[in-house]
């Protein structure tokens, strides 16, 4: 198992599809457990919600892009931009080091 980042830049002016769609995000992370190690949004300069950051845990990162495809939120259309990344944790929240 790997840790991926998945970080998300939300299109201009979309606060209210990302609302309407967060419920449908949230089941569809419930319904992967232990997938998600870590994750939230970006917040604008008012504070608002402009983005995610989530890093996962997959097998390789045909997964972690499987993962990130399926998302309710990528396939409302939410993100202008959408970067997967290896990751390493090193230090903090008690994410095991691999």
């Amino acid at each position: 198992m790997a840790l991926f980042a998945v970080v998300c830049i939300d299109k201009p002016d979309s606060l209210a599809l990302r609302q309407a769609t967060r419920e449908a995000h949230f089941a569809y992370i419930g319904a992967q457990p232990g997938m998600l190690r870590l994750g939230g949004p970006f917040l604008d300069a008012e504070g608002e919600m402009a983005g995610s950051l989530m890093i996962i845990e997959a097998a390789d990162r045909a997964t972690a892009e499987r993962f990130s495809l399926n998302d309710p939120y990528r396939k409302a259309g939410l993100f202008e931009r959408v970067e997967i990344r290896p990751w390493r944790h090193t230090a903090g929240l008690g994410i095991s080091a691999t």
